[in-house]
């Protein structure tokens, strides 16, 4: 975000935002006098309970169950700004249960919480006491250019309610605008916490030994992908042994032609700098829908740290058109998040290294119907018997020559409304301009990702929701992730080919249940 402050962001643009031209407030799915409205309501994806929801927060190992803070406006339909930490738990990332506003906002003159990090204190370097969790956040009291600093809570009870520590920052701003998200994470080889902050084009690295007192030790600078927002530093093993750090940050790439989601570098970190292997990002999503991101360790059930994979989850939704959502009409919320991902770090065949996601294995337990389609013959267009609003579809895309191939998700009767996943001679997309679009100025519609079409075989995982696609390509190097909104009505699904035939071989659809 740039020019324009959250606040004002917020302000006025909750209730009927959507109601002119959106499918839930006009389009067949609409409640008619006397009938229950449709709900718009992800069927398996984190949806805020009610209200607004934006950034989620890194979630932390607390006690057996993971603690997910994201923010949160109870007073969004009503008008009024502003957002407070909410709470939920879960012991495996895909069903959660709510436990309310854990950091409060308006409690004290700094006024509402932004984001930032919790950590869970386990040695008492704060003086709260040992296994205090501690959160650090941004708080702006005035909204002003340059008001933005970090203030600290503190919890004793678990994590499941916050005091403030007083009414003065932590880290006060040294009078630069763009001074926020700031991410703890524990050195443990060299006993101190490492902050990362975004500050505009940099990452600022800080040091403390307390929590509460913090030096500037040095920063990384990258221009041209808009303000950084939600840096993310972590260190991971890939398969082949090898250790990386990766510092990741949410990004506007849209101007230089790249996405709008998650960029990140992989590299070495020696406590104070991080060094990239490379000066460009690589970037953990491709699409336009998958902002405020966040990874975070994977535990075993008994708290052992896997160190070759991490989670991840975003925030299914943009700033450009944060607000219009048909489910402020049919379910009062407006708030979704992706699926809880799997990241692992791999080799390349160049010898450098990347990350590929896979959605979290957890979510195998949910399944409630499985249709297996088996080996697919397609040249031209091929309607499938099936009908679904929410569900996963799976297949491997086999050809000798054709231009593109790809399937139809959400396809309406007549044919003309549907959301486009494929390849195309030398890029990967996802495509959602035949559907209902939250982006009205029609510029953003397509996502693209590198293919090499001399390999004439792609695999294909779309997980479908209510109003969004995730889909993964070559088990997960490449993922767009989009907010789509469209009628319900509209449940068809088709494969297709441009110039050619193909086989969708093992073509699968899963549906979930809750």
């Amino acid at each position: 975000m740039s020019g324009i402050s959250r606040r004002a962001l917020f302000a006025g643009s909750a209730v009927g935002a959507a109601g002119a031209f959106l499918p839930g407030a006009a389009g067949p799915a609409a409640a008619r006098p006397g009938t229950a409205r449709a709900s718009y309501r992800a069927a398996y994806h984190f949806t805020a309970p009610g209200q607004w929801k934006n950034d989620p927060q890194r979630p932390v190992w607390i006690d057996g169950a993971y603690h997910y803070y994201y923010l949160h406006n109870a007073d969004y339909l009503s008008g009024e700004v502003g957002t407070a930490w909410r709470l939920a738990t879960s012991t495996d990332l895909v069903s959660f249960t709510d436990r309310g506003i854990a950091v409060p906002k308006d409690t004290t003159p700094n006024g509402d919480v932004w984001s930032g990090s919790a950590v869970l204190d386990t040695d008492d370097t704060a003086g709260f006491g040992a296994d205090a969790v501690i959160v650090l956040a941004t708080m702006s009291p005035h909204d002003g250019p340059s008001d933005q600093a970090q203030y600290l809570y503190y919890s004793t009870d678990g994590g499941r309610s916050f005091t403030p520590h007083g009414t003065d920052p932590v880290l006060p701003n040294p009078g630069v605008r763009d001074f926020r998200d700031p991410k703890v994470i524990r050195d443990e080889e060299r006993g101190r916490w490492v902050m990362t902050l975004a500050e505009n084009d940099k990452v600022g690295f800080y040091h403390s030994a307390d929590l509460k007192s913090w030096t500037y030790v040095s920063g990384f600078v990258k221009g041209g992908i808009g303000v950084l927002e939600c840096p993310d530093l972590f260190r991971i093993r890939a398969g082949d042994g090898t250790v990386k750090w990766v510092l990741g940050v949410s990004a506007n790439g849209k101007a230089a032609g790249l996405p709008n989601t998650y960029a990140y570098w992989t590299g070495s970190f020696d406590g104070s700098a991080f060094t990239a292997d490379a000066a460009e990002p690589q970037w953990l999503d491709h699409g336009w829908d998958w902002y405020g991101a966040v990874t975070f360790d994977k535990r075993g059930a008994d708290g052992t740290l896997d160190e070759e994979t991490r989670y991840a989850i975003g925030w299914l939704n943009n700033w450009d058109y944060a607000h219009i959502t048909p489910t402020i009409d049919s379910d009062g919320f407006n708030g979704t998040d992706s699926i809880v991902r799997e990241i692992r770090l791999k080799r390349g065949a160049d010898g450098t290294h990347h990350l590929v996601s896979r959605p979290l294995a957890a979510l195998d337990r949910y399944v409630s119907r499985t249709v297996r389609l088996g080996d697919l013959a397609v040249d031209g267009t091929r309607v499938l018997d099936y009908r679904g609003t929410s569900y996963e579809l799976t297949c491997e895309i086999t050809w000798e020559q054709l231009t593109g191939a790809g399937v139809q998700l959400r396809r309406s009767p007549d044919g003309v409304r549907h959301i486009d996943a494929g390849v195309h001679r030398d890029y990967a997309y996802l495509n959602r301009r035949p559907t209902v679009s939250p982006d009205m100025s029609g510029r953003w519609q397509e996502s693209h990702s590198p293919f090499d079409p001399a390999r004439r075989t792609v695999t294909l995982r779309a997980l479908v929701d209510r109003t969004s696609v995730e889909l993964f390509l070559d088990d997960g190097r490449y993922v767009h992730s989009t907010a789509a909104f469209p009628y319900l009505v509209d449940t068809g699904l088709a494969l297709f080919t441009v110039d050619g035939r193909a086989v969708f071989r093992n073509t699968t659809i899963r549906e979930f249940e809750m």
